[in-house]
């Protein structure tokens, strides 16, 4: 049997921030924020606009420390990175190149000792002479540093205390100074130590603090001159420096996290476990010295995972349990909110991802991802789907519109008053009048535009002058936009085909291949040049070449008002199958580019993305190619089928972006990112022509005509993938959908307090939710100290029900002894409970199997089956079972085969024999993985996930000789992915051919992933582009991808197999050209070809984006 291999893939990135931190890093006068999240530093700059992205790269780590600091002789700061392994690297910025670049970089794991259980921030002496990091118990890491920055061999100091609890270097010391928090069998203690780095030892600081607060947790120094550290716990606050003591009380709490606002050091934020954001302030003397402490609420925020202050009274939450925000502290407390806080953004985070389903609603093969997001008060459903949304705002039923045009009251207006249509033989305008029999009501009708010909138009808009130019098959005309009568009429000599036109130019095609130009000017269309093609012209374009960035209207100006002249026309031919540039005005050839094959061009769009000129062709096929237009002529740049229809293409303006769409049976929006030229699917199912309609009744719409209607609507943002929030203000636990009730059931856990108001209790929900509108329709509330552990969609006697597992949770209790199974059924939008089933333990999980149900209880796996009495009571039967687990947490099924993930066994797979009525054990895999989700691939395969990070798959022995081999688990693939998998569930998020296998898995961090099978002829290729690529594209601080990559548990260590890293591989798509071509050559020339012919970066890069798109 061949072995499994895979191709893993990002669709989402992580977006639970781990650390933040401020500084100057990409400029001596920028204020940069930089974000961790998980495997990828983001970097900010503040502007008077907010927050603008810079840079957004991926680490080949998970990235635990995050520092910024300054060396003395430098005039911008560095960053200090450590990830989980104890790889660390010093990163700067090239303004010049606008790169980061690596300054050192080093492995500081040692092959002996106990990793800490803690490991803190604020690791680097403030005056920049050392970095200390307390890694593992009893020991004091040591980096010494100069005034550059440059880095010395990194040394153990030996610690007496063992349990650290925080560590911090003090500030206005004359040598590097750290205070410990530390526990022994007596308490909790503050000690402080001088760090000698010559004689690579601790000596006795300053002072020391026995029997502190048992509760202390946290250690805040204190800038010079006060100096000193906070010593924060769970009910006070002190301030201790060896001579003054100061306490503050306050109500019990767990503070997480904490943010300097002034240099001074006289005001601190504090963040603690509910999102509750508290200042605590020193009161400073002219000396610098503390005399008081005092502290106050601010508001509420997201649970915080980090605090930045930023300038200004602007604050950077972070939080890796809840959107991050950026807010506003204010001067006085808003009497509305009761709150000093004022939200100004908020930065999607769908992490941790505890739980998700796969809907497709429209039956069409693609998903859309609904997810228990958040934790806690900050839970909630996200739902994720691929491509862009059209929300309705008007629909008619309309067939056979062939075009449409808005025009606006002048050239100027910035918005547009009537939308044009034409059809097979006449023309038709929409545009706004008051309705007086309701309220006055302003909507869409048909109007009459005296000057406008009633006959079929190819041609609609406004130009200069204040005109509105129609051009059909017979003439072009200029109507006067005020007067709305005819100025000036050009009757053609022959039928007019095709017609394109800016604002001061116009381009005719007519019959027999003529071409014909136009200049607008002065309420005249004057007849410039005159040419005969070849063959019949299929399609023309004399689009100004607009950036994307031009589409900003400037002093109430319209952003067309801005466009200069077209210097050249693209014009399409039949028969030759060609696209050709002619010199304006002259008419001249300029270049000439066969398209190749059979297919015709039908539409043509000039366009300059990120500066750069681009042609882009919509074939009669549904392809698309994309052209670079330089001074040499076109140079292809892409092809990509986007459907099966003809593409008509169009540019329309969102937040005052120019952007183009493509109107086919499956409807797209090109658009570019950071030089790369992006698709993204519109949710609509057909769209033959569409045009941007921006009115005051319906502004930023696009107007949308298929066969059969006309929708006018507002776009989404333009990305790839959409998030929509649905706040629950509680963590949801576990999700599943029904299709055939258009429900989904959300187990849940809120958190209230007691009656006393002294503890916090935990309530188990069951939650009903429409499918559609997401809206709570029905919840039910579980037995005190139960919660959900299980959720899922079973099919009893054609009927079908939601399945929840759940756990009776006491505290004396190391794992539950009580649970139940309750089986509810949809009535008219309510959960009715038909049946329940008293366990003794708890349901971790539960498998609808054969219109029976799987259970996964404590150690054991049990089968149910479906049992109706004649008195019509339902109840649950237990069939059979198996032992031999230390907990069932994961389940999954496939025919009569049984996957089932041990909290530490990792995985067995189990068989049904519906005969005998038991359930056997026919594999199991002898390593001992810690398992955190499982995925059964097909009847021999299984995917897991495992606590170390890992994936890896195992495979049944089903042809082996001897009964040992066959009931071992083969290990055939192991990867390592960063990135801590809550769940795999079949599906896509995109359209995807019947029988195509895909499998999403969402994780703690945010992020989304895919995992695609390959073949072995997809695989060996990929694996030599994979190591092509590392030797071109070199990771972030030194880090290697091979290492980073590399299957690492407790037990063993071992290069990744029969995995591919799609995100290394799908990079090759941002490389420039040059890149690219070293890459291919490096391929072409790995000695590893086997005969295969070589490769061009055209072939690599049609291969490559053929992956993309399966994602």
């Amino acid at each position: 049997m061949e072995d499994r291999k895979s191709y893993v893939v990002t669709a989402h990135k992580p977006t639970s921030v781990s650390h933040s931190v401020v500084g100057r890093f990409t400029g001596a006068t920028d204020v940069n924020l930089v974000l961790a999240k998980t495997t990828r530093i983001e970097i900010h700059r503040l502007t008077p606009e907010g927050l603008t992205p810079m840079h957004d790269v991926a680490i080949y780590g998970r990235i635990t420390m995050l520092e910024v600091f300054r060396p003395p002789s430098s005039a911008t700061d560095l960053l200090f990175v450590c990830t989980q392994r104890y790889q660390f690297c010093l990163l700067a910025y090239d303004a010049a190149t606008k790169t980061i670049v690596t300054r050192a970089h080093g492995n500081i794991r040692d092959t002996i000792g106990r990793m800490s259980d803690v490991l803190t921030s604020g690791n680097i002496d403030p005056d920049g002479r050392l970095i200390g990091m307390n890694l593992y118990e009893g020991y004091l890491k040591v980096i010494p540093m100069d005034a550059t920055g440059k880095l010395s061999d990194a040394f153990n100091i030996r610690m007496d205390e063992l349990r650290v609890i925080d560590v911090k270097f003090l500030f206005g010391c004359a040598k590097p100074t750290i205070a410990v928090l530390f526990e022994d069998q007596k308490g909790r203690h503050v000690k402080t130590y001088v760090v000698h780095t010559k004689e690579k030892e601790l000596v006795e600081g300053p002072w020391a603090q026995s029997h502190v607060e048992s509760s202390a947790n946290l250690l805040i120094p204190v800038p010079a001159p006060a100096g000193g550290v906070l010593i924060v716990s769970q009910q006070m606050i002190v301030y201790h420096n060896g001579t003054v003591c100061h306490a503050i009380s306050m109500p019990s709490t767990i503070i997480q996290v904490h943010g300097q606002v002034d240099k001074d050091g006289s005001r601190f934020l504090l963040a603690d476990q509910f999102g509750l954001l508290q200042v605590v302030a020193l009161q400073l003397t002219a000396t610098g010295a503390v005399s008081n402490i005092a502290l106050e609420v601010l508001g509420e925020t997201s649970i915080a995972s980090s605090l930045s202050y930023l300038d200004n009274g602007v604050v950077f939450v972070g939080s890796a349990t809840g959107d991050s925000q950026l807010i506003k502290l204010l001067p006085a407390r808003d009497p509305a909110t009761n709150s000093y806080i004022e939200v100004l953004d908020t930065y999607v985070n769908i992490g941790p991802i505890v739980d998700f389903t796969v809907m497709d609603l429209d039956r069409q093969g693609q998903g859309q991802v609904v997810t228990c997001s958040g934790a806690y008060k900050d839970g909630s459903l996200r739902v994720i789907r691929n491509g862009i949304g059209i929300n309705e705002q008007a629909a008619t039923e309309l067939p056979g519109i062939k075009g449409m045009w808005a025009l606006r009251p002048s050239l100027a207006a910035e918005q547009d008053a009537y939308l044009v249509q034409s059809f097979v033989s006449e023309t038709r305008v929409l545009g706004f009048a008051t309705d007086a029999m309701n309220d006055g009501d302003v909507e869409l009708a048909e109007l009459e535009i005296q000057g406008l010909s009633p006959a079929k138009t190819l041609l609609c808009r406004n130009v200069v002058g204040d005109f509105w130019l129609q051009v059909t098959e017979h003439e072009a005309r200029l109507i006067t936009c005020v007067t709305k009568t005819v100025a000036t009429v050009w009757t053609a000599p022959a039928r007019i085909t095709v017609a394109a036109a800016n604002p001061s130019q116009l381009v005719l095609a007519m019959a027999g291949g003529v071409l014909v130009y136009f200049e607008v000017a002065a309420g005249q269309l004057s007849l410039v040049a005159e040419t005969r093609m070849p063959h019949e012209i299929a399609c023309l374009d004399v689009s100004p070449l607009a950036s994307p960035g031009d589409a900003k209207a400037i002093d109430g100006h319209h952003w067309e008002t801005r466009l200069g002249r077209a210097s050249h026309v693209a014009v399409g031919l039949w028969a030759e199958l060609s696209v050709s540039l002619l010199a304006l005005p002259s008419l001249t050839l300029a270049v000439k580019q066969p398209l190749g094959g059979d297919v015709l061009p039908r539409s043509l769009l000039s366009i300059g993305f990120d500066g750069t000129p681009h042609l882009l062709v919509g074939m009669g096929d549904g392809t698309l190619l994309v052209y670079l237009v330089g001074a040499a002529g076109l140079s292809p740049l892409k092809r990509i089928s986007l459907g099966s229809q003809p593409i008509l293409l169009s540019a329309f303006r969102s937040k005052d972006v120019l952007h183009v769409f493509a109107a086919s049976d499956r409807p797209t929006v090109i658009y570019a990112t950071n030089g790369k030229l992006l698709f993204s699917n519109v949710n609509a199912k057909e769209v033959n022509v569409m045009c941007p309609f921006d009115s005051p009744a319906l502004p930023d719409c696009l107007a949308l005509a298929s066969s059969e209607e006309l929708t006018i609507g507002t776009i989404d943002d333009i990305q790839k993938l959409h998030v929509q929030s649905v706040p629950l203000g509680e963590w949801p636990r576990r999700v599943a959908h029904d299709p055939a009730a258009h429900a989904l059931a959300v187990a849940t856990i809120k958190y209230t307090m007691d009656e006393t108001h002294m503890e916090e209790v935990e309530v188990g929900y069951v939650r009903l939710l429409d499918d559609q509108s997401f809206d709570t329709l029905h919840a039910y509330k579980l037995d005190p100290f139960e919660i959900g552990c299980a959720l899922t969609v079973a099919a009893f006697d054609d009927a079908r029900y939601f399945a929840v597992g759940t756990a009776y949770v006491h505290e004396e209790e190391l794992e539950p002894h009580q649970g139940r199974i309750l089986i509810f059924q949809v009535v008219l939008g309510k959960l009715v409970l038909v049946a329940e089933k008293e366990v003794k333990g708890a349901v971790y999980c539960l498998n609808a199997f054969q219109n029976k149900l799987l259970a996964g209880i404590n150690s054991k796996t049990q089968l149910y089956k479906w049992s109706d009495s004649d008195e019509m009571d339902k109840e649950l039967v237990a069939e059979c079972g198996h032992h031999g687990h230390t907990l069932v947490l994961f389940m999954e099924s496939r025919g009569d085969f049984i996957a089932v993930g041990d909290l530490m066994k990792s995985v067995s797979l189990l068989n049904y024999k519906a005969l005998d009525g038991s359930v056997e054990e026919v594999a199991k895999d002898l390593n001992s993985n810690w398992m955190t989700a499982i995925d059964m691939l097909d009847d021999d395969h299984v995917l897991g996930a495992e606590a170390d990070l890992n994936l890896f798959c195992v495979q049944r022995q089903s042809g082996a000789t001897t009964d040992e081999e066959r009931a071992r688990l083969e290990c055939v693939g192991e990867y390592h992915l960063g990135e801590f998998v809550n769940r795999f569930r079949h599906g896509s998020l995109v359209m995807q051919p019947p029988g195509a296998a895909s499998s999403l898995f969402g994780t703690v961090s945010g992020m989304l992933g895919v995992v695609l099978p390959l073949d072995s002829t997809q695989y060996t290729f990929l694996h030599r582009l994979q190591g092509a690529l590392t030797k071109v594209v070199k990771g972030v601080g030194g880090l290697l991808h091979k290492d980073w990559r590399m299957y690492e548990s407790k037990r063993h260590v071992h290069e990744a197999k029969n995995f591919i890293d799609g995100d290394l591989v799908e990079s090759f798509l941002d490389l420039p050209k040059t890149r690219m071509e070293q890459v291919v050559d490096l391929l072409n020339n790995d000695g590893a070809m086997d005969g295969t012919p070589p490769v061009t970066v055209d072939d690599v890069v049609a291969t490559v984006e053929g992956l993309a798109q399966r994602h």
